[in-house]
């Protein structure tokens, strides 16, 4: 999977962050989400997703490879 961010629509709930520290950060100036792994390991998957699925804005997107 790659995984991309509309820092834009990024509203800094931090529920990435919370849950899937290994793929997600903040800025500490803004709170704005940063990927760290734009491609996380099967190990890393489902907290990735979820992490996806909970954000309040939409920000981000996973991209599943074929």
């Amino acid at each position: 999977m790659r995984v991309t961010v509309e820092q834009s629509l990024c509203c800094g709930a931090g529920q990435c962050v919370l849950l899937a520290p290994e793929v997600f950060d903040q800025r500490e100036e803004d709170g704005v989400v940063v990927v760290l792994t734009p491609e996380p390991g099967a190990g890393h998957a489902a907290a990735t997703r979820e992490a996806a699925a909970t954000c309040p804005s939409g920000a981000i997107r996973l991209l599943d490879h074929d």
